[in-house]
Formats: C-alpha cells, sequence, structure tokens
C-alpha cells in the first residue's frame, strides 16, 4: 500500500471518529396507557424516521449540541414530541407513554439529566406515599425519612427541617401556598393534613438553599402538584384509622376534567393506646377537587378547592404512668373531671388561569382564598397522687407504699379565632435558547380576629400555688399561712383584630451553557416584600426586605455520573401573626423579618451497584440567623416572645443512598448530622428547641422471594433527643432538660391480588381493578416509650418538681384495605 492511500485511510478514520463524536441518542421503550408496549410508533428527527419493533423499543441517532425535536406519531395515539439537546456521544433513555386524548410536548433543558437534580430537588414517588406505613401516613411521613428533616411526634404532620420550626416551611398545592390552623396546640388534635395522597401526581421537596421563585420562608419548601386525570377511575382505601375515596372523571371532548377525593380519620386507635384512659370523639373529615378546563390549546383554567372540619371532643377520664429507676420505682395517678371541644373549621378555593402567549412565553394568574374559623374550649380538673410504688407487689397507683406529694390542677380556656386570607398572584415564564426567565408579583391580605382566654391554678396539697414568675407575696406554705393575694399560676388574656397588607414578588434567570466539556447550570434571582401590620392601639410601620439567591451546578465530563451545587442566599421570613403575637397573647406590629444567611453545597453520585441504579447524594449547610424571634415548644405549639433580640446558627451534614437495594423497589438510607444555637440578648449561646444532633432513618421496600405478591414496607426512625420538657415559664439560661431519643419502628405487610404488572394476567372480576391490596400494619414494633413533653408535678412539702414524661403511642396494629380501578 503506497503512502497515499495510508494517509486517505488515516484522514477517512479520523473524519470518521469525528462524525460519530458530533452524533447522540435517543432510545427507550413505547407504552400506551395501559403500560403496554407499542409496535410501529413513527419517530422522526432532522428527516430521520424510525419505527418501534414489537416491544416498543426504540433507538434514533441525532446530532449533538443543538436542540433537536423528536416526534412521535402512531395511527390510534396522539402526537407526542421532546426537546432534547444532548452532547457528542450521549445516550438519552426516554419511556414515553402514549394516550389517545390529548397531544404532550415536553423539552430537555438539562440535557439527559432532571432538572430537579441541577436544583437539589429530591422527586418523592407517589406510589411510595400510599405504601409505606405509619401513624399519619401520606407525604409527611415519607419526608420525615429523608435526611436534614426532623420530627419527634408521630400523631403530627408537621416536622423540622435543618435547624427551623414548623413555621418556617413553605408548602404548595398546585402553586398556591396553604395553610395550617391557627390553634392546634397537640399532634392528636391535628386530624387530616392538608395534601390528599389520593390526588397527588408529583411531589417535590427541597431541605434548604431553594430558588427565588419558591417563597418568603427559612427552612424548606414542599411543592405538590395534584394529577389531572385522562380517563375514568376510581379509588378506595379503608383502615381501622379510617377511610378515603376518590374519583377521576373525564368530558367526552376531553375539555374538562376533575379528579375529587373525600376523607375521613379517626385517631382512636391511636390515643386510647396512651398512659391517659378517655372517652375520646374525634371527627375529622375534608373533601377536595382539582378541576381543570382547556379552553383552546392556549388556554386553561382550574380550580382547587378544600372543605375541611375537624371536631375534637376529649374527656379524660384517668391516668398511670410509671417511671423512675428499677431501685426506685415511682407511679403517678390521676383522676379528671371535666372535657375539652375543639373544633377547627376551614375553607379553601383557588382559581388558576395558563395562558400560552408564544410557544416560548406563558402567564399564569392565580387567585386563592383561605378561611378558617376555630375555637378551643376547655375546663379540666385533674387531682392527682405522686408516690414510690413497691417494686415487689406491682407499680399500680394503688400499690404506692409512700405518697411524696398530692395535689390538683384546673385548666380553663375560651379562645376562639377567625382568619381570612386573600391572595392574588401573577407569573410569567420566558425561554431563550439556552436561558429562562422567570417574574411574578403577589398581594396578599390577612385579617385575623382572635381572643384569647387561658388561665390555670394549681395547688399542693391544698395550698394555692402562686405565679412562678412574678412573685405576688412571700409563699412559705405550709409552715406558715400565707396571707397575700391568691392569682392563677398563668393567666393570659387578649383580644386582637389585625389587618396585614403584603406586596412581593420574584425574578429570576437561568441559563444553561458549557466551560470546556462540562456542562454547567446558573440561577439568580431576587424576592422583595413589603408588609404593614394595621388594627393594634400602636400602629406597625410599613417594613420591606430584598432576598438575593444564586445557585450554580456543574456536571464534569467524567466517566462517573456527578453534578456538585453550590446554593447561597439571603433569606428573610416576614413575620406571620402567630410570630406578632407574644407571650401574653398581644399583637406587636413592629416584629421584624428574620433573616438568615444561607449557603450549601451539595453532590449528586449516581452509580451502578449489582447491576441496579443508585444515588448517593451528600450536602453540607449552614445558616447564620440575626433578628431571631426566639420561642418555645409545646407539643406542637409554638410560642414566640415576638421580638428580634436574638441571634443564631444552624450547621449540619446530611446523607442519603437510595436505590433498588431489592430489584424493582426503591429503598432509601439517610442520615444526617444538626447543630443549632442561639443567643439571646447577648447572654450566650445555647441550644434552640429544634436541635436535634443526630437522625438516622431507612425506608425500606421488599416482597418475599416466594411469594413476590406479598410486599414488606419498613419504615424506620431514630433521632436524639430535643431540648424540650422544662417547664414552660423556665429560664433556658438557668434550666434546660433534653427529652430521650426518639426511635420507631413500623412495618406493613400487604397481599397485592392485583398491580400494573399482574392486571392483564387476571381473569374475570379481578380485571376490572388496576391496583387491589390487604394488609396489615404495625405501629411502633418494638413499643419503645417515647415522649414528647413532660408534666411537672409539685409538691409542697418537699419543694421539689417531678418530671414525668407524656408518653406517645404504644405498639397498635392496624389493617388497610387499598383498590384502585
Amino acid at each position: 500500500m503506497n503512502s497515499s492511500k495510508i494517509i486517505s485511510a488515516f484522514l477517512f478514520l479520523c473524519f470518521s471518529c469525528v462524525l460519530s463524536a458530533q452524533k447522540a441518542y435517543v432510545k427507550g421503550v413505547i407504552l400506551d396507557e395501559e403500560k403496554h408496549a407499542v409496535a410501529n410508533v413513527n419517530v422522526s428527527s432532522s428527516g430521520i424516521t424510525i419505527q418501534s419493533d414489537v416491544n416498543g423499543y426504540f433507538e434514533i441517532e441525532i446530532p449533538s449540541n443543538k436542540k433537536i425535536s423528536l416526534i412521535f406519531t402512531h395511527v390510534s395515539l396522539k402526537m407526542m414530541s421532546l426537546t432534547v439537546n444532548l452532547k457528542p456521544g450521549e445516550v438519552f433513555i426516554f419511556n414515553p407513554v402514549m394516550n389517545n386524548s390529548q397531544e404532550q410536548m415536553g423539552e430537555v433543558f438539562v440535557s439527559s439529566k432532571n432538572k430537579k437534580r441541577v436544583q437539589g430537588i429530591t422527586t418523592i414517588d407517589e406510589n411510595a406515599i400510599k405504601k409505606v406505613p405509619g401513624a399519619n401516613a401520606g407525604i409527611e411521613n415519607i419526608l420525615k425519612t429523608l435526611p436534614g428533616v426532623n420530627s419527634n411526634n408521630e400523631l403530627s404532620t408537621q416536622y423540622m427541617v435543618r435547624g427551623g420550626n414548623y413555621d418556617e416551611n413553605l408548602v404548595y398545592v398546585n402553586e398556591v401556598e396553604v395553610y395550617r390552623p391557627f390553634l392546634i396546640r397537640s399532634g392528636q388534635q391535628e386530624g387530616l393534613s392538608f395534601t390528599n395522597t389520593d390526588l397527588v401526581q408529583n411531589v417535590d421537596f427541597s431541605a434548604g438553599g431553594f430558588q427565588a421563585k419558591y417563597g418568603d420562608k427559612l427552612s424548606s419548601v414542599l411543592d405538590i402538584t395534584y394529577r389531572k386525570p385522562v380517563r375514568f377511575g376510581a379509588s378506595f382505601e379503608a383502615s381501622f384509622l379510617g377511610g378515603s375515596a376518590s374519583v377521576d372523571l373525564v368530558s367526552k371532548n376531553k375539555k374538562w376534567s376533575a379528579v375529587t377525593g373525600v376523607r375521613y380519620r379517626n385517631n382512636s386507635l391511636l390515643v386510647n393506646s396512651q398512659d391517659t384512659q378517655t372517652n375520646y370523639t374525634p371527627t375529622f373529615a375534608d373533601i377536595q377537587t382539582n378541576i381543570n378546563y382547556d379552553v383552546s390549546e392556549k388556554w386553561q383554567l382550574s380550580f382547587l378547592g378544600n372543605i375541611s372540619q375537624n371536631k375534637y371532643l376529649y374527656q379524660p377520664l384517668t391516668r398511670e404512668t410509671r417511671f423512675g429507676t428499677a431501685e426506685q420505682p415511682m407511679v403517678l395517678g390521676i383522676y379528671y373531671e371535666g372535657q375539652e371541644k375543639d373544633q377547627y373549621d376551614t375553607y379553601f378555593g383557588a382559581l388558576k388561569t395558563t395562558y400560552k402567549v408564544s410557544p416560548s412565553f406563558n402567564v399564569k394568574l392565580i387567585g386563592s382564598l383561605f378561611h378558617t374559623t376555630e375555637k378551643e374550649h376547655f375546663d379540666i380538673l385533674a387531682q392527682y397522687r405522686l408516690g414510690n410504688a413497691n417494686a415487689d407487689q406491682g407499680t399500680a397507683i394503688e400499690d404506692v407504699e409512700f405518697t411524696r406529694g398530692i395535689g390538683s390542677q384546673l385548666n380553663h380556656a375560651r379562645n376562639d379565632l377567625d382568619a381570612l386570607i386573600a391572595n392574588i398572584e401573577f407569573k410569567g415564564f420566558k425561554d431563550w435558547k439556552e436561558s429562562q426567565l422567570e417574574f411574578g408579583l403577589k398581594y396578599t391580605r390577612e385579617s385575623i380576629r382572635d381572643r384569647v382566654a387561658e388561665w390555670e391554678v394549681i395547688d399542693s396539697a391544698g395550698f394555692s400555688i402562686n405565679p412562678p414568675i412574678v412573685i405576688l407575696s412571700k409563699n412559705n406554705e405550709p409552715y406558715q399561712p400565707y396571707t397575700g393575694p391568691l392569682a392563677p399560676y398563668q393567666n393570659i388574656r387578649a383580644i386582637n383584630f389585625n389587618t396585614i397588607n403584603r406586596f412581593s414578588g420574584y425574578a429570576q434567570w437561568n441559563k444553561q451553557t458549557l466551560i470546556g466539556s462540562s456542562q454547567v447550570w446558573y440561577t439568580l434571582g431576587a424576592r422583595f416584600q413589603a408588609w404593614n401590620v394595621a388594627g393594634t392601639s400602636e400602629k406597625g410601620k410599613t417594613q420591606a426586605v430584598v432576598s438575593p439567591r444564586g445557585q450554580f451546578s456543574i456536571k464534569p465530563d467524567w466517566d462517573k455520573d456527578m453534578i456538585f451545587r453550590l446554593s447561597a442566599g439571603l433569606y428573610y421570613q416576614p413575620p406571620f401573626y402567630r410570630e406578632l403575637r407574644d407571650l401574653e397573647g398581644e399583637v406587636n406590629p413592629n416584629v421584624k423579618a428574620q433573616q438568615s444567611v444561607n449557603i450549601v453545597l451539595g453532590n449528586d453520585y449516581n452509580f451502578k451497584m449489582w447491576n441496579r441504579s443508585f444515588k448517593w447524594v451528600t450536602e453540607i449547610y449552614y445558616k447564620s440567623l440575626s433578628d431571631v424571634n426566639v420561642y418555645s415548644i409545646d407539643n406542637v405549639r409554638i410560642r414566640y416572645a415576638a421580638n428580634n433580640n436574638a441571634k443564631a446558627y444552624a450547621q449540619g451534614l446530611d446523607f442519603r443512598l437510595n436505590g433498588e437495594f431489592v430489584p424493582g423497589t426503591e429503598s432509601w438510607v439517610s442520615f444526617g448530622y444538626l447543630k443549632t444555637e442561639e443567643n439571646y440578648e447577648n447572654k450566650g449561646y445555647i441550644a434552640r428547641p429544634t436541635d436535634q444532633r443526630l437522625k438516622f432513618a431507612m425506608l425500606f421496600q421488599d416482597y418475599m422471594p416466594n411469594i413476590p405478591s406479598v410486599k414488606v414496607y419498613l419504615n424506620l426512625v431514630y433521632n436524639t433527643g430535643l431540648p424540650g420538657g422544662s417547664p414552660a415559664y423556665s429560664d433556658p439560661y438557668l434550666y434546660q432538660n433534653r427529652l430521650k431519643d426518639y426511635r420507631r419502628a413500623d412495618i406493613g405487610f400487604a397481599k397485592v391480588f392485583v398491580d400494573e404488572n399482574t392486571k392483564s394476567e387476571k381473569t374475570g372480576w379481578l380485571r376490572k381493578f388496576r391496583e387491589l391490596s390487604l394488609g396489615v400494619e404495625i405501629f411502633n414494633v418494638f413499643n419503645n416509650q417515647n415522649a414528647i413533653t413532660n408534666t411537672w408535678v409539685r409538691d409542697v412539702y418537699s419543694k421539689n418538681q417531678y418530671a414525668i414524661p407524656n408518653y406517645m403511642t404504644s405498639r397498635v396494629f392496624n389493617i388497610k384495605f387499598n383498590a384502585r380501578l
């Protein structure tokens, strides 16, 4: 072979390699709505058309480093399009589901990776939400297994994120902010979370460092989307804790669709497992609907509505709590008179309209109204006896061999609240070739009518106990008679009529580009909010804040699939009504917004293990907080000082490993370390009420090898103890107590008669179901005694106080039935 032929061959080989390197590939399996493979689908791009085979498989070659549109067409299904931008040699796996009701269009801005991964957002599988057991099953039950998310109360749906409290979490449903009732003070009063899991299509969660478009809170964002039905469907669930039902409806012309759900819950099964024996009659019920109407291809309307009624009737009878040590066992016996009647009625409605001005520009107008009427009325007399139990005879109150203290406590409340919150918001989204602009403006008006009237009287051995903070006169009972005036141990009375007007907005710019051969994403944005509090004797001044935020992500051109993220920003939380009300019930209209400088550094690593997909996520975070409004937590009630006299910080490290530990199922393990402290009036740093140092959680899904239709679900959480359980009046700088570690494991077993994988194999009446299962759940499998607070009992003779733990639920069995058409 002469030299010219060698050179020609070499040039041809190099040219071929260059051409090959400039190509990318899209491949996958095409399914219909019944999850069946679709053959003979035409996949077209840049003048090239291929067809899917009998198994629905397709593979097409496309140019790299440019936006390419793929068109999917079939004789009996609606057209689908997808726009991608892939780098040289990249393979994008795409498994579309085609339907016969509407055309679908999509664009992959983040090359072959979901943009939520770039933003550091965790997406939760809606199927796991419904299956994983928990005393309060649902989205919040799953959140509590994620790193950085803490809770020590299985009766509550509230959660704390990276050192923040319950009021620092944003919750959206269909882009509309939702609210929780104001007066609830214990987890067993909560009833139902706003979110109906039967209606959910998508759940996204960010534990910090979230973008400017989301809102003005310090800790987290939970962004939920309800589904838009494309066919008729129905579901039903029943258990010892209540039941739910939902229905999907679609009009003949496909323009109208609606999903509606009804729920009922009764916590008696859980409450009856506690130390206190009660006549307990709760009724928690709601109805929700999401209605969609396609006016045209460019214009859509939707309505989200909710009516909820929570009635809580609580009549305690007796309580017997054993505590102490093996050498000195003790027992507290309490006999009650009276009852508590609470009711929370909430009404919520939101109307959203979306208009596509052009394929790259759309705008939205959202209006919402939230109305809640709440009452908390109780008169409960508790007469107690505290003593040493005879270890040989037992630890019942009848077996007390030495009485340490006797006394009584009378609690009274007539608290009523009426709140009306109205919102109107305009949002826009503009897309360019490699950039996007998002912006919005919002007005909120909050009208609050609140009456607080609650007091507590305590006596020990017949002698009245004076207030702990204000000493009216020296009291040396029982050794000397007390001649000063009698006063309630605690007494709070206030009437507040307030109106709060808020204006807020945001602008955010996103860009995707390349640095060398590495993909990078930039996000820069800012929020502003101005507000004024009216209706108090002292007129509130108008306040305003600006919150700049930024995010940078990079995917290096490595063999390993890694993304690195850095988020930083100045976050403000303007005060809501709860934060304006001080310990005496009075409103301070000039409470400033709490401020936090957040820095989050994260890494996502996708890899293969055992020939299955796994992801390892690591995040390091630091928050520097100023103008802090200090608070105390009693069960789930937060009481603020309503000032800004503190500074604080939170720092930590979170890990999460998730993937298919068992083929065909997703499980994960989470670990988190947190330290958060505050400095009030320069007295020094002490632990904040949310300082839960260590967290370990595991969510595991499995099936029996020889009986794959029997599924097993394990939900395990371990949290170190929170600062808490101290008397409400105590100065945390003089006395601070920590509760015991929180340990809980819930397990569920389900016999699956029909699911998406076996539906085609069924015959007869079973073919009518898409899912059908019957299960058994065991809550608190190991019967751990977890305490949420302490009851403090005084003995006037010894001048001692005793902390008696208020235990949560013990081991409970539940049966659950699920069906979906």
